[in-house]
């Protein structure tokens, strides 16, 4: 089975569209603000106003093409430093909040693919149509992680990466092996001919679960 069948298998949907998690404009508090900035400095509150700043714009202009919104989520979090979880976090396997990456400017692969999420997300995108997706970089020969997104069920996915930085098809990228991906619920298996697991991917997925744990307290003024 060729690279690209993985990536067209595993993007099945199974019937209707899922909505953003908050359909009214995101934002964050005074309150939330100002602890990144007593915590992370000026500068930090700086990056993280000009997220809420982008999504809301992205949110409201119905102008833009997909394209276009997918291309400032991609192009905004590719912006962050690299850190490995140990340089960053003291920690093997951290995954942060978008909040927590731009107010400490750094992250790695995953971080990356989180934040592009929920900034899509917030901007008002079908939940059904992001997968943040695990995959083996064959050019590196390590675990990495993307976000891909599908216009349709079964179109071929837009791959969004802090590796290769422009936003491209799937079929353009061989250096990705897809193993499985996940959204706000669901989790498929992309060697199991796209295999939708009958389990949620907040339990499944404890890292996932905590991000969601973490992003809900942030918006709730910490």
């Amino acid at each position: 089975m060729g690279l690209l069948v993985l990536w067209f298998v595993s993007s099945r949907a199974d019937g209707a569209e899922s909505t953003p998690t908050d359909a009214s404009l995101f934002s964050l508090s005074s309150d939330t603000l100002d602890f990144v900035e007593e915590k992370f400095g000026s500068p930090a509150r700086v990056r993280v106003e000009a997220w809420v700043s982008l999504v809301q714009d992205d949110a409201k202009n119905s102008g833009l093409t997909d394209l276009e919104k997918l291309t400032h989520a991609n192009d905004f979090f590719n912006e962050v430093r690299w850190l490995t979880d140990i340089q960053h976090w003291g920690a093997e396997d951290y995954w942060a909040t978008p909040i927590e990456t731009l107010a400490s400017n750094g992250g790695d692969c995953e971080d990356f693919s989180i934040g592009k999420y929920f900034s899509l997300d917030y901007a008002r995108f079908e939940q059904s149509r992001l997968r943040i997706t695990y995959v083996k970089s064959l050019t590196y020969n390590q675990a990495h992680m993307v976000l891909a997104y599908y216009a349709s069920p079964g179109a071929e996915p837009l791959i969004l990466d802090n590796i290769e930085k422009k936003i491209m098809p799937a079929s353009k990228r061989d250096d990705l092996l897809p193993i499985y991906s996940f959204d706000a619920r669901n989790i498929w298996l992309a060697r199991e001919r796209g295999k939708k697991l009958q389990a949620d991917s907040m339990q499944s997925l404890p890292q996932w679960r905590r991000v969601n744990e973490k992003m809900a307290s942030e918006l709730k003024n910490l």
